[in-house]
């Protein structure tokens, strides 16, 4: 596939974009949400917990999330 260099933005080509009511847009929707779920799995902790406070509660859940980014390895 041959590259092409443009001097600018303005050279470009305007991308193609879909219709606004195209039904095949719900069908692209739902592929780029299986592709992030494939690319990058979330994991919630099984279970049901229990906190004290809002601030209990919200201290786990950062440290999930910041579990759930953090470089396997």
């Amino acid at each position: 596939m041959p590259l092409k260099k443009y001097r600018s933005v303005d050279e470009m080509p305007s991308p193609a974009w879909c219709e606004a009511l195209d039904p095949a847009n719900l069908r692209r929707a739902g592929d780029v949400s299986a592709l992030a779920a494939r690319l990058h799995p979330r994991r919630f902790p099984a279970g049901l917990h229990r906190y004290r406070s809002i601030e209990e509660a919200s201290r786990a859940r950062e440290a999930w999330e910041l579990r759930d980014i953090a470089p396997s390895g």
